[in-house]
This record gives C-alpha cells, sequence and structure tokens, in this order.
C-alpha cells in the first residue's frame, strides 16, 4: 500500500508540472520543481523571461495558483520565478525553443536552425553542444541528423556535468523529436587542461633550459681547451731560463 500511495503521489506531482508548463506556454519554461513546507507547496519555476510568465500586475501567477488549488487539490500553493540570465546555456530552452522553430519555418530549413542554433550556444561560453534530430524532416524517410561542436563527454563521471533535454517539434510530416546536450562552462572536468600564461611560460623555460645548457657546456670546453695550450708553452719558458 505504501508504495502505491508514494506512486500515486508521484503521478500528481508529474501532472502538476506539465499542467504549469503547458499553460505557461512552450518554450519559456525550463524547469518546475516542488518543495513542501509546512506552510504549504512551494512551486519554483525556472524561466528566461519572468515578466511574460508573471503578467501584468502578477495576474498569471494569480490565476495559476487558484487553478492549482481547485484541480489538484493543493493546500497553499506558493509560486516563486526563477530567471535564467544566459537562456542559451539551458538544455530545456533551447531544444523548445529548436521545436518552435521548426513548427514555424517548416521542416525543411532544420540544418540551417540546427547550426544557428549550436553556433549561437557556443558563442554564449559553452565548452560542447551537441543537437541531434529525428523524424521525416527533408523526406518521407524518418532520419537521424546530429550537429555538434566543441567538446562534450559521453560515457563516465565526466558526463554527469552534461546538460541534457528533449523536446519534440510537431509539423506536417509528423512528430520530429530534438535531442540537446550542452557542456557548461562552469563544468568541472578533472582530465582537462588548461594552457594559460603561466603555462606557456614553463613550457618556453623547459624549451631554453636545454639550449643554455648546451651553450654553457661549449663555454666551458674552449675556456678548457684554451687553458691547456697555455700551459706546456709556460713549462718551455721556464725550460730556457735555466740554460
Amino acid at each position: 500500500m505504501e508504495e502505491k500511495k508514494f506512486v500515486n503521489f508521484k503521478k500528481e506531482e508529474l501532472a502538476v508540472k506539465d499542467y504549469i508548463k503547458r499553460v505557461l506556454g512552450k518554450g519559456r519554461i525550463s524547469n518546475v520543481s516542488i518543495e513542501y513546507t509546512p506552510v504549504g507547496e512551494k512551486i519554483i519555476v525556472a524561466t528566461s523571461k519572468p515578466g511574460m510568465v508573471i503578467g501584468r500586475r502578477g495576474e498569471k501567477i494569480d490565476e495559476l495558483t487558484t487553478t492549482l488549488k481547485k484541480m489538484f487539490k493543493l493546500d497553499n500553493p506558493h509560486i516563486d520565478i526563477k530567471e535564467i540570465l544566459t537562456p542559451m546555456l539551458d538544455a530545456q530552452l533551447v531544444a523548445d525553443d529548436i521545436a518552435l522553430m521548426l513548427e514555424r519555418d517548416g521542416s525543411l530549413k532544420f540544418k540551417v536552425i540546427a547550426y544557428r542554433t549550436l553556433q549561437n550556444i557556443m558563442n554564449a561560453g559553452a565548452l560542447g553542444a551537441e543537437i541531434v534530430l529525428s523524424g521525416r524532416l527533408p523526406s518521407e524517410r524518418a532520419k537521424r541528423w546530429r550537429f555538434a561542436q566543441g567538446y562534450l563527454k559521453k560515457t563516465g563521471d565526466p558526463a554527469k556535468v552534461v546538460l541534457r533535454a528533449k523536446a519534440q517539434a510537431i509539423n506536417i510530416q509528423g512528430v520530429s523529436g530534438i535531442q540537446v546536450s550542452i557542456l557548461p562552462p562552469n563544468a568541472v572536468i578533472h582530465d582537462r587542461v588548461i594552457i594559460d600564461e603561466a603555462v606557456r611560460q614553463r613550457i618556453a623555460a623547459n624549451i631554453a633550459a636545454p639550449a643554455l645548457k648546451e651553450a654553457a657546456d661549449a663555454a666551458e670546453a674552449v675556456r678548457v681547451a684554451e687553458e691547456a695550450k697555455s700551459k706546456p708553452k709556460k713549462k718551455a719558458k721556464a725550460k730556457g731560463a735555466k740554460k
């Protein structure tokens, strides 16, 4: 019975999240999380367009709060808005934007959309990005197209820092799948080598050290050879003086 209650609780929570995303609009919401407190439910909505989500004088938030109380029987829902400052580094927002552009501009321009979005992601400072489109985009036959740039981990523990998201675009030819993976600029990668000015100076010093040593050895060899030549002459002069 406890397992069944837990499953039903999670199903209701997922229904609340899907409803919020659907009401506030596709392409505006990145993530919805729910925290349960003694005074009620705290719903955190991450978005890049807080003004459009809140509405004039918070009317959209008030309507959404009232609907959540009636439809999902929430005791005291409180909606907080979390603003996303760099939307091009948010995988879910990027995936939703690609879906909207495919639905608006048509599936024949999918390459232009993918390459332009990939360049915008890299210009935002991402270390790497990958966009995978699947479906009947250019023709009646379904295919899979991959667009990637930069550095991106696929397996192991470093792959956990990669931001991933999925979306769907509905057009005339059917449903197209969209997968976006982004490696953010602040990701900690243990095998990443950063070559800065200090490293360059150390490399230059290591390269110059053997050359300096060879020059010093050559100078020492010349000095020793000159001393060896001068010693016999001094002995010869000394012998002539004795005679």
